[in-house]
C-alpha cells in the first residue's frame, strides 16, 4: 500500500495561485503514475492532472491545460501541482491518487485537501 498526505489547499481569490503537494509513503517502488482528481459538491470526481512516476510525462485535463502543472520530486516521492489563474469553478476537494505499474485502476488515496476560489 501506498499511504499518500495531501496538503497546500485553501482560500484564494480568482486569478490567484495555489500550490498542492502530496507526500508518498510505503510501496512508492510499485508506482507507476500520480495524479490528481477534484470532486465540487454535487459532482463525480474529475481528473485533473497526471505524472508518469518514472519518466515525468503529463497529461492534464482540457479544463486546467495552460493553467495548472504538476510535477515530482522522485527522491522525496512527492508530487505537486501548481495552480495559477484559479477560477471559482476549480472550487473542490483535490486528491492526490497513487496507480500501481501492471495496474489500471488508482488503487491509493489521500484524505483530500479543499481548495475554495472567490469571484
Amino acid at each position: 500500500q501506498v499511504q499518500l498526505v495531501e496538503s497546500g489547499g485553501g482560500l484564494v481569490q480568482a486569478g490567484g495561485s495555489l500550490r498542492l503537494s502530496c507526500a508518498a509513503s510505503g510501496r512508492t517502488f510499485s508506482i507507476a503514475a500520480m495524479s490528481w482528481f477534484r470532486q465540487a459538491p454535487g459532482k463525480e470526481h474529475e481528473f485533473v492532472a497526471a505524472i508518469a512516476w518514472s519518466t515525468g510525462f503529463t497529461n492534464y485535463a482540457d479544463s486546467v491545460k495552460g493553467r495548472f502543472t504538476i510535477s515530482r520530486d522522485f527522491a522525496k516521492a512527492m508530487v505537486y501541482l501548481q495552480m495559477n489563474t484559479l477560477k471559482p469553478e476549480d472550487t473542490a476537494v483535490y486528491y492526490c491518487a497513487a496507480r500501481w505499474r501492471g495496474e489500471d485502476e488508482y488503487r491509493d488515496w489521500g484524505q483530500g485537501t479543499q481548495v475554495t476560489v472567490s469571484s
